[in-house]
């Protein structure tokens, strides 16, 4: 029997964010992943503090941010790779309306060091961007497929990671401990995105899960140094590839890519740029979501050494180091949980 402090299931943003926490407290743990679950490396991994349909402040988005850009700067020099890209996100403009709501918003106490209040004019013939954009500061993307890929070839060389499908039939629970196979450990902590409707000890929580198609073009005239956000998000990868997405579907909750997804995509696209570009993927994953916004992260209400991670939605990659350590903590040092993201709140 091989006896180990925590047991991960999930590999993904919420995963890799837990096991940063026990690997700098020096814990021993093991992670279970079958790659089910893609909503993390399909993702956009953009970090925005700004809610840009309504303009309005990411909840906690300064103190997430001030956790998560050192988080990824360690996971930078342990992986060997780059990850941070820091890129204003530009809002495209469609009206004088909308300039003057993003002045009266970039007003506000909550939301001035996030929004600059110099408009950005249109400097190209290839953008239909006749009102300009406003700038977010702040903001940037993490390559959310290079650090699953890099962080899982990390685990796998120090033996810390099962590629498999975990059975939670096969979990042996006791006061004292958790006993898998022959694996014996005092926690075990879900953080399995939408997967979770599938565990006997979670089910009941109310995660729905939205569904997302994201593309992949190819397009040499667009040459484009920001993020830019407007009916759809346009992300440089680099080398003339642009990330487009997304699309937001509540009952298809399938990996499958669609042609409608397709043509959405791209009816949209071709309203904000003007140049030809070709497309390289579609993929689709299905984001956990929550209908109040939060995280799902607490306890078992009976079995006290069962935990869940999850929930994240559409802002893993700034949520999941802050979530990650207000978990942690409570497990380890007995500190409470914000009740924002308590899965106390939930009323059964």
């Amino acid at each position: 029997m091989k006896h180990i402090d925590y047991i991960i299931v999930g590999n993904g943003l919420a995963g890799i964010a837990f096991c940063e926490q026990l690997r700098a407290a020096n814990k021993k743990f093991v992670v279970f992943d079958n790659n089910s679950q893609r909503s993390s490396s399909v993702a956009a991994g953009l970090y925005n503090p700004v809610i840009l349909k309504r303009f309005t402040k990411v909840w906690n988005a300064k103190e997430q941010l001030a956790l998560a850009i050192p988080k990824y700067k360690t996971l930078e020099h342990l992986l060997g790779v780059k990850l941070d890209y820091q890129l204003p996100v530009y809002r495209r403009f469609m009206s004088v309306e909308e300039q003057n709501d993003w002045f009266t918003a970039s007003d506000k106490p909550v939301l001035e060091e996030f929004l600059s209040t110099n408009l950005v004019k249109n400097i190209t013939d290839v953008i239909k961007a006749d009102f300009g954009f406003g700038e977010v500061l702040h903001s940037g993307r993490i390559d959310t497929l290079q650090l699953v890929k890099s962080y899982r070839n990390y685990l796998l060389k120090d033996d810390k990671l099962k590629l498999e499908e975990f059975q939670h039939e096969l979990l042996e629970v006791t006061p004292e401990y958790l006993a898998y196979n022959d694996i014996s450990a005092k926690y075990i902590v879900f953080a399995e995105g939408f997967g979770i409707t599938k565990n006997p000890f979670f089910s009941h929580l109310p995660l729905s899960g939205t569904k997302g198609e994201m593309l992949t073009i190819k397009a040499p005239g667009l040459k484009m140094a920001f993020i830019m956000k407007s009916s759809v998000f346009i992300v440089p990868l680099g080398d003339d590839l642009f990330w487009i997405g997304a699309t937001y579907e509540r009952e298809d909750k399938t990996h499958s890519i669609t042609e409608n997804a397709k043509d959405q995509l791209v009816n949209k696209l071709q309203q904000i740029i003007k140049c030809d570009f070709k497309i390289v993927t579609q993929v689709a994953g299905i984001r956990p979501t929550t209908k109040d916004r939060r995280p799902l992260v607490g306890s078992h209400s009976d079995f006290k050494n069962i935990f869940v991670l999850n929930g994240l939605g559409t802002r893993g990659v700034m949520i999941s180091p802050y979530v990650a350590e207000q978990l942690f903590n409570h497990i380890e040092a007995g500190e409470p949980l914000d009740s924002e993201i308590d899965i106390k709140r939930i009323k059964n």
